[in-house]
């Protein structure tokens, strides 16, 4: 049921990247930067300091050698890794493509 989720999570983010209109990958990419920025100021409101925490934590969670499920158990202990790592990405993504819309919409008269 897990891998399906994210399998469907990551198809969602392919789609949205895709989409005729949408803001390009890298154009996300090269956002996510001046959007953490940009949330920690306070200018971009899209973001709210709770998701950005839970990105922060995320983060420290994938570098951590710490984990809630110890990475010597192979099969199971890089699989949360990896549920991790894919929420996050499109997380990211998701969130950057709305900023890269909404600095569109900014820099209009």
């Amino acid at each position: 049921m897990a891998k399906a989720r994210r399998a469907a999570q990551v198809y969602r983010a392919y789609q949205d990247v895709s989409r005729p209109g949408s803001p390009g990958l890298m154009a996300r990419i090269r956002a996510v930067p001046r959007m953490i920025r940009g949330a920690i100021r306070g200018e971009y409101r899209g973001l709210g300091k709770g998701k950005l925490s839970m990105m922060g934590l995320a983060v420290l969670y994938i570098v951590s050698p710490i984990d809630a499920i110890p990475d010597f158990l192979l099969a199971i202990g890089i699989v949360d890794d990896f549920g991790v790592l894919v929420w996050l990405t499109t997380a990211l993504l998701g969130e950057s493509g709305q900023y890269v819309t909404w600095e569109k919409q900014r820099r209009l008269p």
